[in-house]
This record gives C-alpha cells, sequence and structure tokens, in this order.
C-alpha cells in the first residue's frame, strides 16, 4: 500500500518525539557521545536533523510562496554547518532541534492541497511535488533516533513506517544493478528482491533487521539461503 501524506506527517512526528524524548535524557557529558555513525558524534548528528528541518522548511517556503530556495546554498555550506553546530552545547542543540521541528511543522500545517502539488527540487537534485518533504523528513527523524545509539532500536519504529522505508531504498537501489540477485523475505511475509546478474540468494528475518540492513545501519539475526555469508550493501543515499 502506497504511503500517504498523512502517513508521512505522522512518522515524521514520531520521529521528532523519539529524537526529542533521547534529548531530555542527556546530560552535556552524553551529548559528545560518539553516535553510531562513523565520525560524527550525537553532537554532529543532533546538528545535522536541526540543519535538515530548516533546509526542508526551505523547500516549504518555495511550496507556498513560489520563491526558489533550496535546501542548502552548498554542499560545503551544509558540512560547514554541522560542523560549528557540532561545537554548541548540548542545551543549544535540543533548543535548536525543538524550534526547527516546530517551525518546520507549522509550515507544514500551512499548505493548502495545491501548495502541496507545488514541485520543489531537493539536495540530490530530485524535482519532487512538496508533499514528498514529509516522507524525506521522516526518514532522517526516525533513522537517525536509531543512531544516536540512545537505546532506541529500528524493533521500535512503526511497521508501516519500516514497510515504507524498505520499498523506497530498494526502489533507489534497483536503478545499480549489483552482482548478485537479492530477495529480502520477513517473517511477516513482506518480500522484496535488489536485481542483479548472479543467482539468487534468499534473505529472511525481522522485518526491523531487514530494514537495517537496508539502510546501512546493524542488524542481526538475518541467515541466508545456503547459510552463506549476507552481501555487504553499498550507500544507499
Amino acid at each position: 500500500m502506497a504511503r500517504t501524506l498523512e502517513q508521512s506527517r505522522q512518522w515524521m512526528q514520531i520521529g521528532s518525539d523519539l529524537v526529542a524524548d533521547a534529548l531530555a535524557n542527556f546530560d552535556e557529558r552524553d551529548f559528545a557521545v560518539e553516535s553510531q555513525l562513523p565520525g560524527w558524534t550525537r553532537k554532529h548528528l543532533i546538528a545535522h536533523l536541526a540543519a535538515n528541518g530548516n533546509a526542508i522548511g526551505n523547500l516549504i517556503h518555495w511550496a507556498a510562496t513560489g520563491e526558489v530556495t533550496p535546501m542548502y546554498s552548498s554542499p560545503e555550506a551544509r558540512a560547514t554547518d554541522i560542523e560549528i553546530g557540532s561545537r554548541k552545547s548540548g542545551s543549544e542543540l535540543t533548543l535548536w532541534f525543538g524550534e526547527s521541528a516546530a517551525k518546520l511543522n507549522a509550515g507544514m500545517s500551512a499548505l493548502t492541497a495545491e501548495q502541496w502539488g507545488n514541485e520543489i527540487v531537493t539536495a540530490q537534485g530530485r524535482t519532487v511535488p512538496a508533499s514528498e518533504t514529509p516522507w524525506m523528513r521522516s526518514r532522517e527523524v526516525m533513522i537517525h533516533a536509531v543512531d544516536l545509539d540512545a537505546g532506541i532500536e529500528f524493533d521500535d519504529l512503526p511497521e508501516e513506517f519500516l514497510r515504507a522505508l524498505c520499498a523506497d531504498i530498494v526502489a533507489k537501489r534497483a536503478g545499480a544493478v549489483g552482482s548478485m540477485t537479492i530477495t529480502l523475505v520477513s517473517d511477516a511475509a513482506d518480500e522484496w528482491t535488489l536485481p542483479g546478474s548472479s543467482d539468487p540468494i534468499q534473505i529472511t528475518g525481522s522485518l526491523a533487521a531487514i530494514t537495517a540492513y537496508l539502510a546501512g545501519r546493524q542488524y542481526s539475526g538475518l541467515t541466508t539461503s545456503g547459510n552463506d555469508e549476507v552481501p555487504e550493501l553499498s550507500a544507499w543515499l
């Protein structure tokens, strides 16, 4: 079943709440701990999420007014904002994240049905309707809530979000045919296939583990046909 705008906005809020709840339990030392993303502390990750909220807010402004306002002025500016943000205190980052999330939600709530259909351009150069932005944001806050390494796992995310994320990642990965055809089957009977040029291999496991695997995150409990090693995947974003 295709995801809806309403679902994406609900998932966006759930993910934002997960992040906010985690931050509320951090002391200053906790913010400096390494995240699950190589080379990034939790401060880097929170700065990224706060800046991303502002960036997607630029797209909402674009959809509402017709004024071309890209997510970021350049990839270098995006990286600089994250690095500068990582030097803020934990309380400053918590405030920044909360304010950017609230402003983004308010901007989305103000869009009309017609404005949701207006086209914007993502940081990757894709031209999409503004209705795609809540899904973009929900991916960010949900996945990075796990990346904070604060006890949140893919098992804690809504199952329908996980299914939508798997479908999204598989669609993106299908554009680059790999050396191995991989069929993924969850214990809830979900099934996706990554195309390849060799004989297929089947990977089975929980929906959460399959999602983590596809997203390039830590996973456990996956098994393969023939008991082969689970093949490593390239980055998807």
